[in-house]
């Protein structure tokens, strides 16, 4: 089990890479005030873009290991998979912060969002990236 666990992630790398970023930005009660802070609703914003570009990265490490592609595999590593996550994490800031960070409906549907906008660029992307020659 834990080969297993450990070989998904070394062929996964960027989308573990990315999956740890988005835990530890999720959870770290620091983050600055930047200019961008004062755009409108740019914390949905950026859990749109998080999710989406986690899932794409998902698509694209998958469609480039896989010459035949398996739609149940896919479903749960590149849209299950994103969707639980997003909703573990804002259980996880309503919960475990002590209250430094909140979480909240409207952060939960821009990550599923993104993950359906990520899935459709996967969608996209299957039919032009094929697996690693050699």
């Amino acid at each position: 089990m834990m080969q297993q666990l450990l070989d998904l992630l070394k062929r996964y790398r960027l989308s573990s890479l990315l999956v740890v970023a988005i835990w530890v930005l999720c959870l770290t009660p620091w983050l600055p005030d930047t200019p961008l802070s004062e755009v409108s609703l740019i914390d949905k914003w950026t859990h749109l873009v998080m999710y989406g570009t986690l899932t794409a990265v998902v698509w694209w490490e998958y469609l480039r290991q896989h010459a035949k592609k398996n739609a149940g595999r896919l479903l749960l590593l590149a849209f299950l998979a994103p969707l639980l996550m997003g909703g573990l994490i804002e259980l996880a800031q309503a919960y475990c912060t002590g209250g430094r960070r909140s979480g909240e409906w409207l952060d939960f549907l821009a990550n599923s969002l993104g993950v359906v906008l990520g899935t459709l660029v996967g969608l996209l992307m299957s039919r032009f990236v094929g697996p690693r020659k050699g």
